[in-house]
């Protein structure tokens, strides 16, 4: 998994009950998605794991290949 740079969303999705490996994947697709941003990358990353954590997404809805609304930027 890549270092945390800008936004500490480890905690926020181990508190959300995101798998290691969920959230790996998680983190692959949001980082394909802007390679050249990693600050935005990150971001919409810690903004997946609250909606989990807050119970307006599942991680399945997250790593689903159309993009959830919740996470729309």
């Amino acid at each position: 998994m890549n270092a945390v740079q800008y936004f500490d969303y480890q905690i926020v999705a181990r508190e959300a009950g995101i798998l290691p490996a969920q959230l790996e994947l998680l983190v692959q697709r949001l980082t394909c998605e802007t390679p050249h941003d990693p600050m935005l990358a990150e971001l919409r990353i810690l903004r997946a794991c609250m909606a989990v954590k807050a119970g307006s997404l599942t991680i399945e809805q997250a790593l689903s290949e159309t993009e959830p609304a919740a996470l729309a930027a």
